[in-house]
């Protein structure tokens, strides 16, 4: 006779950790031919990947063709997002939206775009603003249609060490740089996946992976903004036709980061938001998940993984990290 739970009964009352230990050899015995297979098909599956991601290295790629495409750009009036509107345009995307806080800035882009031959429109938004983001994301179906590329572009940044920044200005950079993205994201993405057809892209920072001083509630919103990205992204695995896309850029050349300075500009030079723009769309066009710019970046992430505490201080300090915010001026 067996108990109930399959175990041999004598008459004898068994110790409770021989019950369990017969439970675990039991159970590892009826391990199903499926799953063994799994854990030995997995390792191949990672050398494939591998493999494949070598290969995507040094042949073509099939490029996304963009022009049934209707893109949406946050911050899309000026920086990175007005280059991405106007590369998104110049590589044949169908209609270019822009939301923005600033009317004039977002004006003169739209009708730049419109002079290259492309449909485009603009709304004012503020993405921190979720009411206003629900609202003008109707609006926009109403008047423009389903969009199928949404780019989260839009960002602040204070500046200032933690004990000298403003509460609101705090709130601020989360709001916009972080919530702003769920709120996009949710407002785009059911009917992205009705059509199974859809990008997300994230213009990050490598200040989500490497923080420097001076801009805690730049770095603090960016890495939550990363994390988001990276969870929405293994969200989307069984989600055919919808996928991500995470940019990691070293610091840009933009009003935004005014001021900002590293130690030796002619080894890190900052990047040209023109630059940003170009690789982001590449990016999109070949479904790439994360894109570091400059390819050096991989290097401090890698140094990252291993190295104490001290050294990577050291690397801060002879590099100029530590002391870039000190000039920061942002825009004016």
């Amino acid at each position: 006779m067996e108990s109930g739970l399959g175990v041999p009964s004598l008459g004898l009352e068994l110790p409770p950790f021989l019950i369990a230990l017969h439970l675990l050899v039991t159970r590892t015995c009826k391990m199903d031919w499926r799953s063994m297979g799994s854990a030995l098909l997995f390792p191949v599956q990672m050398l494939y990947y591998l493999l494949k991601a070598g290969a995507r290295l040094l042949l073509p790629t099939r490029l996304r063709d963009l022009s049934a495409d209707v893109v949406l750009i946050t911050g899309g009036g000026r920086g990175i997002g007005r280059h991405l509107a106007l590369e998104f345009a110049k590589q044949g995307a169908k209609k270019v939206i822009l939301w923005g806080r600033t009317e004039k800035c977002l004006k003169e882009t739209c009708e730049t775009i419109r002079g290259m031959g492309t449909e485009c429109h603009y709304f004012l938004c503020d993405v921190g603003n979720r009411e206003e983001v629900y609202q003008q994301a109707k609006v926009l179906r109403e008047k423009v249609g389903d969009v199928t590329i949404l780019v989260n572009n839009a960002a602040v940044v204070h500046g200032r060490s933690l004990m000298d920044s403003d509460d609101d200005a705090l709130l601020k950079s989360q709001h916009i740089n972080t919530l702003g993205q769920f709120w996009t994201t949710k407002a785009f993405l059911p009917r992205m996946l009705e059509l199974q057809n859809g990008h997300v892209v994230c213009i990050n920072s490598v200040l989500s992976l490497s923080a420097i001083p001076g801009a805690i509630d730049y770095c603090t919103s960016k890495a939550a903004s990363f994390a988001f990205m990276e969870s929405l992204t293994l969200g989307l695995l069984s989600c055919p036709g919808v996928s991500t896309t995470t940019v990691l850029p070293f610091h840009t050349n933009t009003e935004m980061f005014q001021g900002m300075k590293v130690r030796f500009p002619n080894l890190f030079p900052p990047l040209k938001p023109e630059t940003v723009a170009r690789r982001t769309v590449e990016a999109v066009r070949t479904n790439t998940a994360i894109l570091y710019l400059p390819w050096t970046m991989h290097v401090l992430i890698f140094l990252k993984s291993f190295l104490p505490q001290q050294a990577l201080e050291e690397i801060h300090k002879f590099s100029g990290s530590y002391t870039a915010m000190n000039t920061f001026k942002g825009r004016t």
